[in-house]
C-alpha cells in the first residue's frame, strides 16, 4: 500500500491563519502544473512498485485547478500509478463549488471532497480572512450531494476567542446537522508570520486561553459522541467505516509520495521534502532536476515518530509490533513513565497497546514526550 499526495500552492487570498506554503499568484499556475506532471514522471519509481490506494489534493486550493489542467494531473497520476478503487481526495472551498465543476470532477474519478468551511458564522470568517460567506458554507454539502457525491470531510476551528461558546456550539451543530460522515477540528493556532499573529504581537488580537480553548475540545468530544462520529485521532472524528482513508495510512506510517513545492514523500526509511518555493521548484523541474531535501531517519527518529503518530489514534502504539521492528521493548525501558501516567489517568494500556485516555487526549504532545527514546535506549 502507499499513497500520492500532490500540493497545490495557491490560493485566492490568505487566510489570516494561516502559515502554510500557498502564493495569490494564480498566473504561475499552469506552469506549476506542468511541473507536477514533470515530477511525477521522474518520481515514478520512488514507491518501487507500491500499490497507490489513496491520492490526495492539498493545497493550498487544488479546487482553483482550472478543468482540463486537472483532468491533465489525473491523467498522468492513473497512468504511472494505476490501480483499482483508489480513495481520491480532493480539498475544496465552498465559493469554489458550481454543480457543472462538481459533476466534473466526479466523473474524472475524484470520489471524496474535504471541504474548508472553518466556520459557520460571517463574523469568524471574515476575521480570518476568509473568501467564502456564511451562506456558501452552510450550502456546500448540499450542492456537493446534488451532484453525486457521498464522501466528505468538513474543516473546522475552535478556540476563537468570544466571550462564551456560543459560536463554537453553532458552528458544531450546523457540522452534525449536516452529517457529512467526516469531520476534522482544529485548535485556533496563532503563527508569528501570520496577520493573525502579527495583530497579537501588537495587542490588536487576543487570543482565548488554553483553559477556554480545552473546554471547547471537551465539547468537541461530548458532541461527536452523541452524533455517532468516533474520534480515530486527535483532530479527526467520523461514522463507522467513513474514515480518511489516506490519513489513516500517514498515521500508520504507510509509505507515500508527495510532488509539490513544500510536500514531503516517506519510503519507510527516509524522508525527503521540496524546498518552499515556487519560483524555485518551478526552475528545477524545468530543466527536469529535482530540488529535493532527503533525510535519511536514524532508528531512534523512527522510533519516536511512530510513537508520536501512533499515540495520536484510537488504535493506539502497538508496542509488540514496534519492539518487533527495531528489538527493543518500550514497555520496560518506559516503565517508570508509563505506570506514573496510566496512574494520572492519561494513559491506558491494554496488553502490548498504549493508547491516551479522553483526559490525556488534551495533552498528547507532553504524553508522547515522556515515552521519546534517546540513543541511550538504543
Amino acid at each position: 500500500m502507499a499513497g500520492l499526495y500532490l500540493h497545490i500552492p495557491f490560493c485566492k487570498q490568505a487566510c489570516h491563519y494561516c502559515d502554510f506554503h500557498f502564493s495569490t499568484n494564480l498566473l504561475q499556475l499552469p506552469t506549476l502544473i506542468d511541473c507536477l506532471l514533470v515530477e511525477l514522471e521522474l518520481r515514478k519509481n520512488y514507491l518501487n512498485g507500491a500499490q497507490v490506494e489513496t491520492i490526495y489534493f492539498g493545497g493550498g486550493t487544488p479546487s482553483l485547478i482550472p478543468i482540463p489542467l486537472l483532468e491533465k494531473l489525473l491523467d498522468q497520476v492513473f497512468s504511472l500509478f494505476p490501480g483499482k478503487k483508489m480513495e481520491v481526495t480532493l480539498e475544496a472551498n465552498p465559493d469554489d463549488l458550481h454543480p457543472e465543476q462538481l459533476a466534473t470532477w466526479k466523473s474524472m474519478g475524484i470520489d471524496r471532497l474535504s471541504l474548508g468551511i472553518q466556520s459557520f458564522q460571517e463574523k469568524i470568517l471574515r476575521t480570518y480572512n476568509r473568501a467564502h460567506s456564511a451562506e456558501e458554507a452552510r450550502n456546500a454539502i448540499h450542492l456537493a450531494r446534488a451532484a453525486g457525491f457521498d464522501k466528505f470531510s468538513i474543516d473546522l476551528i475552535y478556540g476563537y476567542p468570544h466571550p462564551n461558546h456560543e459560536l463554537w456550539k453553532k458552528d458544531l451543530e450546523q457540522a452534525l446537522l449536516l452529517d457529512p460522515g467526516h469531520l476534522s477540528a482544529y485548535a485556533l493556532t496563532i503563527e508569528p508570520k501570520t496577520a493573525l499573529g502579527n495583530w497579537a504581537s501588537k495587542g490588536k488580537f487576543q487570543p482565548a486561553d488554553e483553559e477556554y480553548v480545552a473546554q471547547q475540545f471537551e465539547w468537541l468530544l461530548e458532541e461527536c459522541d452523541k452524533a455517532g462520529y468516533q474520534g480515530y485521532e486527535i483532530s479527526n472524528f467520523s461514522k463507522p467505516g467513513q474514515e480518511a482513508l489516506h490519513n489513516c495510512n500517514y498515521w500508520k506510517g504507510i509509505p507515500y509520495l508527495g510532488v509539490g513545492p513544500s510536500a514531503h514523500s516517506f519510503d519507510g526509511g527516509s524522508r525527503s521534502y521540496n524546498p518552499s518555493s515556487n519560483p524555485g521548484y518551478i526552475q528545477a523541474l524545468t530543466s527536469k532536476k529535482l530540488p529535493l531535501i532527503t533525510e535519511t531517519l536514524e532508528k531512534e527518529e523512527q522510533v519516536n515518530e511512530e510513537i508520536l503518530t501512533r499515540l495520536r489514534t484510537r488504535w493506539g502504539l502497538d508496542t509488540a509490533a514496534l519492539g518487533q521492528r527495531y528489538s527493543l521493548d518500550l514497555l520496560l525501558l518506559k516503565e517508570s513513565a508509563i505506570h506514573k501516567l496510566v496512574g494520572l489517568g492519561l494513559l491506558q494500556s491494554e496488553g502490548k497497546t498504549l493508547s491516551l485516555t479522553r483526559k490525556g487526549l488534551l495533552l498528547a504532545d507532553s504524553i508522547a514526550a515522556e515515552l521519546l527514546l534517546d540513543s541511550h535506549d538504543l
